[in-house]
C-alpha cells in the first residue's frame, strides 16, 4: 500500500478494464487490510472512456505513503466453513463462477469439475448491466431474494480463486447484504480428493 502512495486518510479508487471483476478483488483486499475509504470505479475504464475524460501513458511512481496493514476486517471463511455452509440450513454458499463451470461442464484450471455441494450459482457477470455497470440495488436485491439470500441469513461467496467472489460480495454489499469471502475457493475444494463435488444446475447436484 506504501508502494502505491496510499497514506491514511485517502480515498482509493480501484480501477480495471474488466467491468470491476478484477478491480474488485483489489477493493476486498484493501479493505480487509483496514484501509479506511476504498472504491470501485463502475464500469472501469470503458466508463472512463465513455465519459470522455482523459488518460495518459507512461509510469506513475508515487511518492510513498504511510498507510498500515491491519487484516481481518472483512469476513472470510475456511475450507470447513465453506462445506457447512452448504450444507445446514440457514446459510447459502455462493458461486460466482460461470454457469458452464458451476455445472461441471467445463473446467480450464482446477483438477474436477463441478461445484461444492450445496452451493448457489451466481454469476457475477449478471449483476451487471450492458454497460459493465453494476445493477442498481433494487435489481441485486432483487436478483439475489430469488437465490435464496435477503441477508437475514449467513452468506459467502466462492468462484475459482478468489478475484470474481469479490465482486460478487461488492455486489452484495450494494445491495446492502454483508457477506464473507472463501479465499480458497473451488482450487482449493477441488484439490482435496476427500471434498466432494457435485455437477449439474442444482446445488444439491449428482455426485462428479
Amino acid at each position: 500500500m506504501r508502494r502505491w502512495g496510499l497514506r491514511t486518510g485517502d480515498t482509493a479508487v480501484v480501477v480495471d478494464d474488466a467491468s470491476g471483476t478484477s478491480a474488485a478483488r483489489g477493493w476486498w483486499l484493501l479493505r480487509h487490510a483496514g484501509f479506511g475509504d476504498v472504491r470501485l470505479l463502475d464500469g472501469g475504464l470503458a466508463a472512463w472512456r465513455a465519459a470522455g475524460l482523459p488518460l495518459e501513458t507512461g509510469e506513475v511512481v508515487p511518492e510513498p505513503g504511510d498507510a498500515e496493514a491491519r487484516f481481518g476486517a472483512m469476513p472470510v471463511i475456511d475450507l470447513d466453513e465453506a462445506d457447512a455452509l452448504g450444507s445446514v440450513a440457514g446459510g447459502v454458499l455462493l458461486d460466482a463462477r460461470a454457469g458452464e463451470r458451476y455445472r461441471g461442464e467445463v473446467e480450464p484450471i482446477d483438477p474436477r469439475a463441478g461445484h461444492i455441494p450445496g452451493a448457489v450459482s451466481a454469476p457475477t457477470a449478471e449483476h451487471l448491466d450492458d454497460d459493465g455497470r453494476f445493477l442498481p440495488a433494487p435489481g441485486l436485491r432483487a436478483r439475489f431474494a430469488a437465490l435464496g439470500v435477503d441477508g437475514a441469513e449467513p452468506v459467502a461467496a466462492y468462484c475459482g480463486s478468489g478475484v470474481t467472489a469479490a465482486h460478487l460480495v461488492a455486489a452484495l454489499a450494494i445491495a446492502g447484504i454483508d457477506a464473507a469471502l472463501y479465499p480458497g475457493s473451488f482450487s482449493q475444494w477441488a484439490n482435496r480428493p476427500e471434498r466432494p463435488v457435485v455437477t449439474g444446475a442444482a446445488p444439491g447436484g449428482t455426485r462428479a
